[in-house]
């Protein structure tokens, strides 16, 4: 992102502001962090931690979730807008064994924006597993599965705070958090 002010087009401002004030679950903490500069004129990027505790060794899956911002308008993406999302988590090995978690991963990206109301459209990604199987020294480790989701898509207006919202969603689900209805939160848990 430009650091000159006055050249941010009030589009991309737009679009920033819309990321604040979001009530998000207490396991989900979010933080800015700094974003792809070769992509897009105007750029912004956060990462998300699923975390119940806030401890290391508590931490049950992550993301990135970008902001592309081109006025430009590129032809793939049929808008001056893009987003990026990632949302990675360790599963239980039978889970990543599951021939059907690809379509699962990706239905939870589709809900999440549903429930979420955020309008796209040029939506495209893919649901990577990883089996990870040890031996020798490492066998008391048991095995490892992690699943990732990666998408992008243009968002509908400026209003990128559904999308926020959506990934969040995301990222919980693919961490195995119990989904909550819009506006409640977890008894006992700590806010972040």
């Amino acid at each position: 992102m430009t650091s000159d002010e006055q050249a941010i087009p009030p589009d991309f401002q737009a679009a920033l502001l819309s990321l604040r004030g979001h009530r998000l679950r207490s396991e989900i903490r979010l933080a800015e962090v700094p974003p792809p500069t070769r992509i897009a004129p105007y750029t912004a990027a956060l990462t998300a931690e699923v975390n119940p505790t806030g401890e290391p060794e508590d931490l049950l899956g992550g993301g990135r979730f970008v902001v592309l911002h081109d006025p430009a308008e590129p032809t793939a993406w049929q808008g001056a807008f893009r987003i990026v999302v990632l949302a990675r988590a360790h599963v239980e090995p039978e889970l990543g064994s599951d021939p059907l978690l690809g379509q699962v991963a990706w239905s939870w990206l589709l809900d999440a924006l549903s429930t979420a109301g955020a309008g796209f459209r040029s939506f495209s990604g893919s649901v990577f597993r990883v089996m990870s199987e040890v031996f020798g020294g490492k066998a008391g480790d048991g095995d490892d599965a992690e699943v990732e989701v990666r998408a992008s898509w243009t968002p509908n207006t400026t209003d990128l705070g559904p999308h926020l919202l959506a990934w969040c969603q995301l990222c919980a689900a693919t961490a195995g958090l119990t989904p909550l209805p819009p506006g409640v939160s977890v008894i006992g848990s700590t806010p972040s």
